[in-house]
């Protein structure tokens, strides 16, 4: 199948944006990013509060094209039936931001397996799910975009708080990433990840002080740690029309802190 031009997205169109839970977490930027950018939105997240997050952004934005979701990605029964949710109630899904991942502090000595299979469950196999049942909507518009999270810690091999499991999974990431690239992209689908750099959130271990803000920023050129907004308008530009030569890439998002 070859596309001699790309195909438009339809004027009334769905993201959905996992990893909604968390207050201080870069999908609640995302999610809020792209309803700005005029997109529909599907918030999920395993945790209660995106439920509420979802009555917060219907409240903030008077508009009735937000739906929040509650469920388990690793789970591909829950999976499928949030997405059988989303044709019944959402315009077509489109775009796809796969932010949700756990993180996990414990080195190879310390972890057990049932922990380290958790991390690869949530952070790669909940990925692979959200992307095949997104990928199937997004073949039949003709178009589509999806955008990963991975990681700097995946070129690192552990940072300061997450370490080898979420290194792991995160380095899975950019696999998963190249191929739904390579067999995606003939449906007219693209496929992306990004690399953040330390970004200012509660999964770095709670709330940044300044010192930590100073050490972590002190091999960054930019001289500063990156804030969720900054991931966001990244995740915007990859998941729109206008990124549609832009397939397989797995971007560095850090100020500098790797370059090649």
């Amino acid at each position: 199948m070859t596309q001699s031009v790309p195909v438009q997205f339809p004027e009334d169109r769905t993201a959905v944006v996992s990893g909604c839970g968390a207050p201080r977490g870069i999908g609640r930027v995302v999610a809020r990013t792209l309803l700005e950018d005029g997109w529909s939105v599907a918030v999920v997240d395993v945790n209660e509060a995106v439920l509420d997050f979802g009555e917060e952004l219907e409240r903030e934005y008077s508009t009735d094209q937000v739906k929040a979701l509650r469920f388990d990605i690793s789970d591909e029964e829950a999976v499928v039936q949030a997405f059988k949710s989303l044709d019944q109630s959402m315009p077509p899904v489109v775009g796809e931001a796969n932010v949700a991942g756990i993180a996990c502090p414990k080195s190879i000595f310390e972890i057990d397996t049932a922990e380290f299979d958790r991390v690869i469950q949530v952070t790669l196999r909940g990925t692979m799910l959200m992307m095949k049942h997104a990928a199937l909507r997004m073949k039949d518009v003709g178009s589509g975009r999806i955008v990963n999270f991975s990681s700097i810690t995946a070129l690192d091999g552990g940072g300061t708080f997450s370490k080898f499991a979420y290194a792991t999974a995160k380095a899975g990431i950019m696999g998963l990433t190249r191929g739904g690239a390579r067999e995606l992209g003939p449906f007219g689908i693209t496929c992306n990840s990004i690399l953040p750099g330390p970004i200012d959130t509660d999964i770095m271990g709670g709330k940044l002080t300044d010192d930590r803000k100073d050490v972590m920023s002190s091999n960054i050129p930019l001289g500063r740690v990156g804030q969720p907004i900054d991931i966001a308008e990244v995740v915007a530009f990859l998941l729109s029309q206008k990124s549609g030569f832009v397939n397989g890439v797995c971007m560095n998002v850090d100020g500098g802190k790797h370059m090649h």
